[in-house]
């Protein structure tokens, strides 16, 4: 039986493998540093760049000069993205909601981490992933990365971690490295999260001014210029900008970009429906006006007249829009008369066949109230806590307008700068309005509420427990207004944490004999069977979303997952009935601790075992 790996997938290997399936002449071999001894020398694959070099080019390439976008820090921030980790998610049954039947996921923990380990879990999974990261306007906190910093101690007497280790520091614009320290901040996560689009995948990224041109041309290099698909202006304002030195900035910035341009598709039926809802109605629900491309302000009796259809039917202005008796057409007689082959009747109303083209078609300007402002996204929050807990939240209108566009019933959408979990409110309004099943998975840091604000007041001490408390507290409010609609509005905890393995697990070679037979154990002693359990998950690339159940079978605690994906025990000296019963089931994996069997003799026979009974499962041990 193999032992399994208990870290994240490395990166920088998969890479290679990438690489030696198209150009396995660039493949050599170096000295492994970190696994060799005096003794022993290991060697590990690497690739010849200047063969792979020439490879990609018909010349030979010399000089310094290319055009190339870069800054300091960017290829540690490339090797940090690829490098593996030792840690875990450790699941939180009792700060779940619906926890047995939930498909949704809130992952509290630092998200360039988190995005490792999701690695081989969610890999080509996720169908649209939307962040609104740190604007870097000078007063905003991003995540110090290992690879951005190298005097610790400096760090933390400046206050860039918190008393629990968090990594945040203030980058002011006083920073000789204002904009390298975010752009590597944003270009390593960006680079984990590409791997968890679905072929047909999209990724949305709110920002401003500030870093719009760094946040294009890390997406172009990420993803190829080619997967662009539009730079979308939000009007975030609608007033006010008093503090703005010269022109009153009203709007944000979204940039989209897929995983493959050719495969993804905007869902324009439902745009449609969004669309024709919203020039039907107004904000207070009341009917628009009849027209022939969009509502008259002013009435002029020069535009209130009779159109006869293709049928001989006659079309007034107003005739199914009591409530406007000033209704008019746009267009003047002699404009219909002299354009009437452009006009589209149908339903009882008139358009122009400009007006139904593009109706259906996701327009880049959102600069309607339909998708809401900053202080519609504020008076989300206080709806539902009475307090106004986050400065600038985006409007749970914005997102689901673009789930609504981006993603089908069934897709997982992504948020892993989730902040006032925004996202996790627009999924579930989606789903009760549409009966649609979409999830999400949401990834936030546990940032500290300061002692001043009101929600540290309320008892929130961190930002996560306030986007918990959302999610509950807007899935009951949904359910109120929509009291027939059956929505998924749980959620599966998850926790970031150091391995659920001892260091002995790791690195046994650096131990002497009499130190590990004095380990009882090389799992911690505070890890639990669930902490093992999804553990296994995320190495065997298996979904952590998926039902699953308990049982006692003669006394020991048999896991069984999603059906028997995988079957796990982790008792003390499990006998071999217990194992022959495991393997009857014929689980497509299985998984036991190193410690479940006294000695090599009884792994040998375990192994025998599935041989005879369940010959197709992969069994490993921790």
């Amino acid at each position: 039986m193999d032992k399994m790996r208990m870290e994240s997938v490395d990166m920088t290997e998969k890479n290679i493998d990438r690489i030696a399936a198209l150009f396995p002449n660039c493949i050599t071999e170096a000295l492994d540093e970190e696994h060799s001894t005096p003794d022993h020398k290991v060697y590990k694959k690497a690739v010849n760049f200047d063969m792979l070099r020439q490879m990609l080019s018909g010349d030979v390439l010399e000089g310094d000069e290319a055009y190339e976008f870069t800054w300091v820090g960017k290829k540690a921030a490339i090797v940090e993205a690829n490098k593996p980790i030792r840690k875990t998610l450790r699941p939180c049954p009792e700060e779940s909601v619906d926890w047995d039947t939930t498909e949704n996921l809130y992952i509290e923990g630092d998200n360039l981490d988190v995005l490792k380990l999701l690695q081989e879990s969610y890999l080509g999974k996720v169908k649209m992933i939307y962040i609104d990261p740190p604007y870097n306007t000078g007063s905003d906190f991003i995540y110090a990365d290992d690879f951005m910093r190298s005097q610790d101690a400096e760090n933390r007497e400046m206050g860039m971690f918190d008393d629990d280790g968090n990594r945040l520091f203030k980058n002011t614009d006083t920073n000789g490295r204002f904009h390298s320290d975010w752009c590597s901040m944003f270009y390593s996560r960006v680079l984990l999260a590409r791997n968890l689009l679905s072929d047909d995948g999209v990724i949305v990224i709110s920002i401003d001014d500030n870093e719009a041109e760094n946040v294009q041309n890390i997406c172009n290099e990420i993803f190829g210029e080619s997967n662009f698909i539009a730079n979308l202006i939000w009007k975030s304002k609608s007033g006010g900008a008093n503090d703005s030195k010269f022109f009153a900035v009203d709007h944000e910035y979204l940039f989209v970009y897929a995983k493959k341009a050719d495969m993804f598709v905007l869902n324009l039926d439902s745009e449609a429906k969004v669309t024709t809802s919203y020039n039907r109605r107004d904000e207070k629900g009341e009917y628009a006006l009849d027209r022939l491309d969009k509502q008259s302000i002013r009435y002029s009796e020069a535009l209130d007249y009779e159109i006869i259809g293709p049928d001989g039917a006659s079309y007034f202005p107003k005739h199914k829009d009591p409530l406007h008796p000033n209704a008019t057409w746009r267009w003047s007689k002699d404009h219909v008369q002299s354009s009437y082959d452009e006009l589209v009747f149908e339903n009882g109303c008139v358009y122009t066949k400009n007006y139904k083209k593009f109706g259906a078609i996701a327009r880049s300007l959102l600069i309607e109230e339909r998708f809401g402002r900053t202080r519609t996204g504020k008076t989300d929050c206080f709806d539902l806590f009475n307090r106004d807990y986050f400065s600038n939240p985006k409007p749970y209108k914005l997102i689901r307008y673009l789930c609504m566009i981006a993603t089908s019933d069934d897709s997982i959408v992504m948020d892993f700068f989730s902040g006032s979990a925004t996202t996790a409110q627009a999924v579930m309004q989606i789903n009760a309005e549409t009966g649609g099943c979409r999830k999400f998975i949401l990834v936030q840091l546990p940032e500290k509420c300061d002692e001043k604000t009101e929600a540290h007041k309320a008892g929130y001490y961190n930002i996560c427990e306030i986007g918990k408390e959302r999610i509950r507290r807007a899935a009951k409010k949904i359910t109120g207004e929509n009291p027939s609609a059956t929505f998924d509005g749980g959620f599966r905890v998850f926790k970031l944490d150091d391995s659920n393995m001892n260091d002995v697990y790791y690195s046994a070679g650096e131990y002497t004999q009499g130190l590990l037979s004095m380990l009882e154990s090389n799992v911690k002693e505070d890890r639990t069977d669930l902490d093992l359990l999804f553990g296994c998950l995320l190495e065997w690339g298996l979904p952590l979303s998926m039902p699953y159940t308990s049982e006692q079978i003669e006394g020991c605690t048999v896991h069984t997952y999603n059906k028997g994906d995988l079957i796990a025990c982790f008792d003390e000296n499990i006998p071999d009935s217990v194992i022959k019963e495991i393997a009857k089931r014929q689980p497509l994996r299985a998984v036991f601790r190193d410690s479940s069997f006294n000695g090599s003799p009884a792994k040998i026979n375990v192994g025998e075992i599935f041989k005879m009974l369940a010959p197709d499962t992969r069994v490993k041990v921790i």
